[in-house]
């Protein structure tokens, strides 16, 4: 009997010694486990919702692409771009001055050439948001200074003007050189190249959006000069029209498309190998 009862003792003793449970153990304001990261497996896009890396979503069309102008030889455009200039005719282009009548630019072997007073030419088809490619010369003998050397422009929708200028050892206002959008954005660095030597810009154009009157969503441009990016998806604050020295013009409402147009400033300055690839807004 004695026995008996000393052992219900040991095993009372025992039972009070062990560790509570976790639960009474734990820190009053522990925090919370981390919730594991939650796993994106599906994508909304213009097609629909997609899984990832789903072999059914639809794959971009195939195109074949341009060659790239080297000394001596005149690139090519992608299949899908709409060729303005090959090299032959200035049949894609008419006078800005005379709408409907012929551009009035010089022809040359694989190139066309500003003529003094002729006034601007622009290409017959209109566009909104696109790639454009043109390659363009400044005179080989310098004559002039500032904007009076090699200058002309390139006008997206008729109003929006990347300066073409030779830039080459040229001094002048920082956002009037070959590469600036013209009265407004300064271009990252200068890659112009020698007076004579062809150059290249590659340009990709975002058309603006108008409201009530008033601008909805302004221009973008990024633009790359002979292969350096010179404007990195800028957005343009307003215009780039001249409406005289030190003095910004301001956006003003226009349609959905417009031409694309080259400027006679009394300078001789070719082009050559000009396409565009229209872009979704």
């Amino acid at each position: 009997m004695i026995l008996s009862l000393g052992i219900i003792v040991l095993f009372a003793a025992v039972a009070n010694c062990a560790e509570p449970p976790a639960a009474s153990c734990a820190e009053p304001n522990a925090a919370p486990a981390p919730k594991k990261p939650e796993i994106i497996q599906w994508v909304e896009t213009e097609t629909g919702k997609w899984m990832v890396h789903d072999m059914n979503r639809p794959v971009p069309p195939v195109i074949t692409p341009g060659e790239a102008s080297c000394y001596g030889k005149v690139g090519s455009a992608p299949s899908d771009a709409i060729v303005l200039f090959d090299g032959n005719d200035l049949s894609k282009w008419e006078s800005a001055k005379k709408p409907g009548q012929p551009a009035p630019w010089n022809m040359g072997t694989g190139y066309f050439e500003t003529v003094k007073d002729a006034g601007y030419i622009r290409s017959k088809q209109k566009f909104g948001s696109c790639q454009l490619h043109i390659e363009f010369a400044t005179p080989e003998k310098v004559v002039g200074s500032s904007q009076g050397r090699g200058n002309s422009g390139i006008f997206l929708m008729d109003m929006y003007e990347v300066q073409v200028l030779d830039s080459y050892n040229n001094r002048t206002y920082a956002d009037g050189q070959c590469g600036a959008l013209y009265g407004r954005n300064v271009p990252l660095v200068n890659p112009s190249r020698k007076p004579g030597e062809w150059q290249t810009y590659d340009i990709i154009f975002h058309r603006p959006t108008f409201k009530d009157g008033k601008v909805d969503r302004r221009v973008r441009f990024t633009v790359i000069l002979n292969g350096v990016l010179v404007q990195d998806n800028v957005e343009l604050q307003g215009g780039t029209g001249w409406i005289g020295p030190y003095a910004m013009s301001d956006y003003s409402p226009h349609g959905d498309k417009g031409s694309l147009s080259l400027q006679d400033h009394g300078n001789p300055v070719k082009f050559r190998n000009i396409w565009v690839r229209e872009l979704k807004d």
